[in-house]
């Protein structure tokens, strides 16, 4: 360093720093030998603190004001310094400024997916992202533990540390917390004061305090939301018969805008066929409909219907019961002609496997003697 700048540091008596950035934590006064004036002025403004560090050791802590170095100002170092009966000029000491401002819209999340189990889905991967909010509450706790002798210290040196404090111990309290993965959405608020409460702890430890962790999303996988979409999807589709028919309509609204200016006579086709799909897709989910979802079941099948010769004429049809009601009043026997769908020509009753039991002799056997 020249000699005018020496001289020139000598004439400087104000100590202060204006901060003209948006990410310095902490910043050393320069000053040739570390050499302080007695008498000299500290200016600290707002969202500031000076910490005198004298042979490695905080001494004096300024708050917010202007001050004149004097031995009722500096307790601390006075006593440090052996100053009993008067000042020895000019003495030593590091002084750092340190902010005390609130650094906003710090940005945090999970560079992998983080597996939680979920009491509805079971195991689940998961991906959260959103910001923060901190501050320096105890700038002799900072200046011990995290920016130690460094002349200048920014916020970039220590985001990627509370970035992972904040990933790592939230998602645990995002697991502690036992809200459903379907919930979260609705619950951002909650879950972001769960996250700081649960990591106040670690920032105690640098002397910081968190303000704000904003949850600004969640999401799953794509494949589980793909799934998750398929199942609102049926939910919001209802009724299945309503949504056919709607779908239906809506081909036939496509086949009539494609045959504008074409053939008539094929788009009158494609409306005919439309028409004839949507009155079967209709049917098909009225609630008597035999291929629908009723809960009642189809109606019972047509039984066998005979034809059969009576006094040498045709009778008929009849169904099983119905001959055996003839059976029984001797209107017919074994012998007598019958008929049925699917027979070339007519046969005796007898002959029937299904009717044969009908002219069985029924009659038991009379007792024994």
């Amino acid at each position: 360093m020249g000699l005018f700048s020496r001289l020139l540091n000598e004439l400087i008596d104000i100590i202060e720093w204006v901060d003209t950035t948006n990410d310095t934590l902490i910043w050393k006064f320069p000053r040739q030998d570390n050499a302080i004036k007695m008498g000299a002025k500290l200016t600290v403004r707002e969202s500031q603190v000076a910490v005198f560090i004298n042979e490695g050791k905080i001494a004096d802590i300024f708050q917010p004001g202007m001050y004149e170095l004097t031995t009722q100002n500096m307790p601390i170092l006075t006593t440090l310094q052996g100053w009993k009966y008067g000042f020895e000029s000019p003495f030593k000491v590091d002084v750092y400024f340190v902010s005390t401002r609130l650094f906003t819209n710090q940005k945090w999340g999970t560079k992998n997916p983080v597996m939680l189990r979920d009491a509805e889905f079971g195991p689940v991967r998961l991906r959260a992202f959103g910001s923060f909010a901190f501050k320096v509450k105890d700038a002799a706790v900072f200046l011990k533990e995290v920016s130690a002798t460094n002349p200048v210290y920014t916020v970039d040196e220590i985001n990627e540390q509370l970035r992972n404090t904040i990933v790592s111990r939230g998602m645990d309290a995002v697991a502690a917390s036992k809200i459903g993965i379907l919930d979260l959405a609705a619950n951002y608020d909650e879950v972001g004061n769960l996250i700081k409460v649960s990591i106040q702890p670690d920032f105690d430890l640098y002397g910081l305090s968190l303000t704000t962790v904003l949850v600004e999303n969640i999401s799953l996988p794509p494949e589980v939301e793909e799934a998750l979409d398929k199942r609102t999807s049926m939910g919001i589709l209802g009724n299945l018969g309503a949504f056919a028919q709607y779908q239906a309509a809506n081909a036939i609204e496509k086949s009539a805008e494609n045959s504008i200016g074409g053939n008539l006579g094929a788009a009158g086709m494609g409306l005919g066929v439309g028409a004839a799909m949507m009155g079967q897709v209709g049917d098909l989910f009225k609630p008597n409909n035999v291929n629908s979802f009723a809960d009642t079941p189809p109606p019972l099948s047509t039984s066998v219907q005979y034809f059969v010769a009576i006094n040498g004429k045709q009778e008929g049809p009849f169904s099983t019961s119905q001959v055996s009601q003839l059976a029984s009043e001797g209107k017919i026997s074994a012998a007598s002609m019958a008929w049925k769908k699917g027979m070339a020509e007519w046969s005796a009753a007898g002959s029937f496997t299904e009717l044969a039991a009908l002219f069985t002799d029924n009659t038991p056997p009379p007792l024994p003697q």
